[in-house]
């Protein structure tokens, strides 16, 4: 299989580096860390008007109708520069769902809205248990009048301090272990409160509470009670566009590392001459080469609309892995400079192990390939 980019793919990726690095330097990151919004709302409606936020829709919608793999080019930039904020909650985890499941109506009322930066949207999934089945979820949703009234708690929701909407997954059937439904909430409804969460990342995922929420019937995200489907096919696209932004980081990490082998001398020489460091460095390259080759196998075959479960599992389970030991490596390499906060590896550091545990970690995905072998 032939992993070189397109043209138009190249241009994306340049294009996108090139506006990252002028607009988002490490400063940006550390003053979003501490930021209560976490975001540039000005740097976002820059990126609205490049066309990012609407790289993947169809045109009729504002977008740029390019496909998932486009996206994916793009997405890893985002890694590479630790992007704040909720490009890829809105897009990724908002944009895409409703794209693939949405009535006419939801997608000519929010897609253009997303496009244009105007809307910022979330998936409100995960529980107490941070389970990713359909039994894991305990929050309802309960028929009332023309619409549902939902309760309960949802833990882990980035970015819905400041997210416009949510799409939230609650259970809407008890006797059916997969009666899920799939609804589209304004956050700013009555009955909703949140709490943002201290994190190894420093990002702004929150605990949500919804106290007898009222939603209208139109706002269910396709089938009532067959939710679960797309909620599936949700986590697995999240999932391989949550590996293109760790490649995307372990890039950097990687050209950072080799600089500093190359620039740094111990007893008048480069400490990238001793073999201990060179080996170190080729340990990294094939790290990165083994991440980018799985997770672009799964994105190309996300774009074609193949079946690939198993990919997308092989993927998160080796990246999982493969960027703790590379970031052990790096750190290896760097010495104390490298743990100090004003050095630019610990941002990746932090966002390392938060990323083994995000989408599920390397035995919850090995799991799925197993079962994909027939086992």
């Amino acid at each position: 299989m032939d992993f070189t980019l397109s043209e138009e793919q190249e241009m994306l990726k340049t294009m996108a580096r090139d506006f990252l690095t002028d607009k988002c330097p490490k400063t940006l990151v550390k003053a979003m860390e501490e930021d209560e919004k976490g975001y540039s709302p000005e740097i976002w409606a820059e990126m609205a008007d490049l066309g990012w936020m609407g790289l993947v829709f169809p045109e009729e919608y504002g977008g740029s109708e390019m496909s998932f793999l486009d996206l994916s080019v793009l997405l890893e930039e985002t890694g590479r520069a630790c992007l704040p904020g909720p490009f890829f909650s809105t897009v990724v985890l908002g944009g895409l769902p409703i794209l693939e499941a949405g009535s006419d109506e939801q997608k000519q009322e929010y897609l253009p809205r997303i496009a244009n930066g105007e809307a910022i949207f979330t998936l409100a999934l995960t529980e107490d248990n941070a389970g990713y089945d359909a039994a894991s979820m305990r929050v309802k949703a309960t028929a009332d009048g023309d619409g549902y009234t939902i309760s309960g708690k949802k833990l882990f929701v980035p970015d819905a301090n400041i997210a416009d909407y949510m799409l939230v997954a609650a259970r809407t059937d008890e006797k059916a272990e997969d009666g899920i439904t799939l609804f589209i909430v304004d956050a700013k409804s009555t009955g909703i409160s949140h709490t943002v969460l201290k994190t190894i990342a420093s990002d702004k995922l929150c605990e949500v509470v919804f106290d007898k929420v009222k939603v209208p019937k139109e706002n269910i995200l396709g089938e009532p009670n067959q939710g679960w489907e797309l909620v599936k096919n949700i986590i697995e696209k999240a999932t391989a566009a949550k590996c293109c932004t760790i490649v995307g980081a372990m890039e950097l990490v990687l050209d950072m590392t080799v600089e500093y082998a190359k620039e740094r001398k111990q007893y008048d020489r480069p400490i990238g001459s001793f073999q201990v460091i060179q080996h170190y460095c080729a340990n990294m390259a094939i790290d990165v080469d083994g991440s980018r080759f799985s997770t672009y196998q799964a994105a190309w075959m996300l774009s074609e609309g193949k079946p690939c479960h198993k990919e997308v599992a092989i993927a998160k389970a080796w990246i999982n892995e493969a960027f703790e030991r590379f970031i052990a490596l790096s750190h290896q390499i760097h010495g104390a400079i490298g743990v100090t906060i004003d050095h630019d590896l610990q941002y990746y550091t932090k966002r390392a192990k938060a990323a083994t545990l995000t989408l599920g970690g390397s035995d919850y995905h090995r799991e799925i390939v197993a079962r994909e072998m027939g086992l």
